[in-house]
């Protein structure tokens, strides 16, 4: 996996977001509406994420050394938990600028044009998003993922606003405008919420999705049937990179270059099954009581 090729995609979402901060904030003075403020404060925490998301995946890109031997692959963790902070501040911020409002409602000015304004910053948010998660799914990249599940956040509050302050210019209550920011405010607290969940979780090495662990399972199946004995089965998932490790046991009459050769073969399969995964193996006699003393590290999706 080509972790430059992830690091391109930084400065196509920088320069988005600066054009949509732009947009956005030239429709929030150009109308005055809460709303509107509520859809623009989210643009700065657009750009700092995709400053931190080119360094991340730049500091992601470094070969391990002799501090890091398994790479910087959790540098990526540090965008996406940035992002989720700085996306439950925003959703503060609307708040405290909209809860006024609904005891003061303020008349609103020249729609056309700010709604304008904020719609072409919405496609193209949209855009920037669509290709982000694409690469990231492909790149197995948070910091991707996290970028593109921010920006399709915004397109559908930035959509919801639009509809709201278009309904305030259509019926002239001028409550709907605060009213629909508060509740913007807490779809992006709740969607803040999920990121930083989701960055705790990366850090604290999550096991493989059970569907990979399952493609796992069936490979190792595959061999049992032929006297090979597996156990202490354990999986992580590091920012980009996904860690497997097993015991094989064998008879012990096997010589050491047959044990080594099914070994080989099998960390091939896995890794054929799911790229970019490292496969650690560990050979051992099936005769030997202490072969199986360690089955207490097994940890098979029988027990989700």
């Amino acid at each position: 996996m080509n972790r430059k090729s992830a690091r391109s995609y930084a400065p196509l979402s920088i320069a988005a977001a600066l054009f949509a901060m732009a947009l956005k904030f030239g429709a929030y003075f150009l109308t005055r509406s809460v709303g509107l403020f509520s859809d623009a404060a989210e643009s700065p925490v657009n750009l700092i994420t995709a400053l931190v998301a080119l360094w991340a995946l730049t500091f992601a890109a470094r070969p391990p050394d002799a501090e890091h031997q398994f790479g910087h692959f959790k540098a990526e963790y540090f965008a996406s938990g940035l992002e989720g902070a700085l996306i439950v501040v925003a959703a503060i911020a609307i708040g405290f600028e909209a809860a006024p409002r609904l005891l003061h409602p303020q008349p609103l000015e020249q729609l056309g044009l700010g709604l304008g304004l904020s719609l072409v910053a919405t496609i193209i948010n949209g855009g920037v998003g669509l290709i982000l998660l694409q690469a990231g799914r492909r790149l197995r990249s948070i910091t991707l993922r996290a970028d593109a599940q921010h920006l399709f956040t915004d397109v559908w509050v930035s959509l919801g606003i639009l509809l709201g302050v278009l309904l305030v210019k259509l019926t002239g209550l001028l409550i709907l405008d605060p009213a629909i920011a508060l509740i913007v405010a807490a779809y992006i607290l709740w969607s803040g919420g999920r990121l930083l969940q989701e960055t705790f979780f990366g850090l604290l090495d999550t096991a493989l999705p059970i569907e990979q662990q399952r493609i796992i399972t069936n490979i190792l199946n595959s061999y049992e049937r032929n006297g090979i004995q597996f156990h202490a089965l354990l999986t992580r998932v590091a920012g980009s990179r996904q860690f497997v490790s097993f015991h094989v046991l064998v008879p012990g009459k096997w010589t050491v270059l047959r044990g080594h050769e099914l070994c080989e073969e099998i960390e091939l399969a896995i890794i054929k099954a799911l790229p970019g995964t490292h496969v650690i193996t560990h050979l051992e006699p099936l005769e030997e009581q202490v072969s199986w003393a360690d089955r207490h590290l097994e940890r098979t999706i029988d027990e989700e």
